[in-house]
C-alpha cells in the first residue's frame, strides 16, 4: 500500500481555458486540470465535485470511462456545479429529480450521494463500457436532447486522465484573495473517506492517521498505489476548504504560498516523502 501524507496550515475550448487560467491567477481562486494544450480551467467548485466525482469511481472500482462519462453528463446538467435548483424539482450536479425516485432534494445536493446515484444507473445500462459518452450519458439522464452531451466528450477525457491519476501531478488549485481559511484535519479526513471508501469496506483508503505536534498536525493517509494521485488531487481541490497548505507525494509538492506554480519538485525534507501523501 502506498502511504499519503498531507501537510495542512477541444480545440478552441481548451485555448480559451488556457486564456482563462492565466487571467484568473491575477483576480480569483481557481484550479487547472492537465497541462499544455490540453489543459481544464475550473472553479474550485468544479475542481473539487471533479475530484469527488472520481473518488467515487475508485471506491466503486469503475474505470476511467464512467468517470468520462459523468464528467459530460455534469458539465451539461450544471456546468458541474452544485446546484439547489433546476427545471421542475431537478436539483444537484446531474440534476437528478426527487420526484423520479433519485432520492431527496437533500441527499440530491450531496456530491458523494449524487454521483452514487449516477453510477448505479449507468452501470446497469447494458453495455455501457463501450458506449460512446454521449449514448451512455442519456441512457442515464433520459435528456430531451442528448446529443448536447457530445460537446463535452474531449474536455471530460483530459479531465478523466487528470483526476483518475493517469497524468501525475496534474491537476492544482491556487487560493483567492483573503485570509486562510482555519485549518480542519477532522473534516478533511471525514470527507475523504466518505468520497473514496475506507479498507473496512474494501475500498482505495486504506488508513488515515493523524500525526506531529497540536501546533503542526500532520494526516498520513494509506492508499492504494493507483489511486494515490487521485487522492492527492482531492486533497489540493479541497484545501481551501480545510486549510490545507502543503500536499506532497512521490517527491512532488503542492503548496498553498506557491499554489499557482502547480505540483514542483519537492526539495529538502519534502524529498524524503517518496512514495507517501504528507498533509499538515
Amino acid at each position: 500500500m502506498t502511504c499519503v501524507v498531507v501537510l495542512l496550515g477541444v480545440g478552441v475550448y481548451f485555448a480559451w481555458s488556457a486564456y482563462q487560467h492565466t487571467s484568473s491567477l491575477l483576480i480569483s481562486a481557481g484550479c487547472q486540470a492537465g497541462s499544455g494544450t490540453n489543459a481544464v480551467s475550473l472553479d474550485p467548485q468544479q475542481a473539487s465535485i471533479a475530484a469527488t466525482i472520481a473518488g467515487v469511481a475508485a471506491a466503486e472500482r469503475l474505470p476511467a470511462h464512467a468517470v468520462t462519462i459523468a464528467y459530460a453528463t455534469a458539465m451539461q446538467e450544471s456546468k458541474m456545479h452544485n446546484l439547489d435548483y433546476g427545471d421542475r424539482d431537478s436539483v444537484g450536479v446531474f440534476q437528478q429529480r426527487p420526484s423520479e425516485g433519485w432520492g431527496t432534494a437533500s441527499q440530491l445536493k450531496d456530491p458523494v450521494y449524487a454521483t452514487a446515484a449516477f453510477f448505479g444507473a449507468l452501470t446497469k445500462v447494458h453495455g455501457w463500457q463501450e458506449l460512446p459518452v454521449d449514448q451512455a450519458a442519456q441512457d442515464v439522464q433520459h435528456s430531451a436532447d442528448g446529443s448536447a452531451y457530445s460537446q463535452y466528450d474531449l474536455m471530460a477525457r483530459a479531465m478523466a486522465i487528470a483526476f483518475t491519476g493517469q497524468a501525475e501531478h496534474a491537476v492544482y488549485c491556487w487560493p483567492g484573495p483573503g485570509p486562510a481559511p482555519a485549518r480542519n484535519l477532522t473534516a478533511a479526513r471525514s470527507a475523504l473517506a466518505e468520497a473514496f471508501g475506507t479498507a473496512e469496506t474494501g475500498h482505495p483508503v486504506t488508513g488515515i492517521v493523524t500525526s506531529g505536534t497540536a501546533k503542526a498536525p500532520a494526516v498520513a493517509v494509506r492508499v492504494e498505489p493507483q489511486q494515490a494521485w487521485a487522492v492527492a488531487s482531492w486533497l489540493v481541490t479541497h484545501a481551501q476548504a480545510y486549510g490545507i497548505s502543503d500536499v506532497r507525494y512521490n517527491g512532488y509538492q503542492w503548496t498553498e504560498p506557491n499554489a499557482s506554480r502547480g505540483w514542483q519538485p519537492a526539495t529538502g525534507s519534502a524529498s524524503t516523502t517518496s512514495g507517501s501523501i504528507l498533509l499538515h
